[in-house]
């Protein structure tokens, strides 16, 4: 149980939210501190969520920042893969 000292203005807003929501404290304090909790965790990049960075990309070469060197990467892979 947790028991809390809210001051008269912060008192208004809670009344005033759950009036407007029609639910309890207690879900109204489950609900927004499972939304805080949500907004902190770390989200996936969308090159996680698809499986990984292209091993085939970070092998050799440190300087793939360079556009040249990335579209030779790219080509030799692709030859490579095409002429298996």
């Amino acid at each position: 149980m947790l028991t809390l000292n809210l001051d008269d203005e912060a008192e208004k807003y809670l009344i005033e939210i759950l009036a407007q929501e029609k639910t309890t404290s207690q879900d109204l304090v489950k609900k927004l501190l499972r939304q805080h909790l949500t907004g902190l965790k770390k989200q996936p990049t969308i090159l996680e969520r698809m499986g990984g960075y292209p091993s085939e990309l970070l092998e050799g070469d440190p300087n793939l920042s360079d556009r040249e060197v990335r579209q030779q990467k790219i080509s030799e892979y692709l030859q490579n893969r095409h002429s298996q």
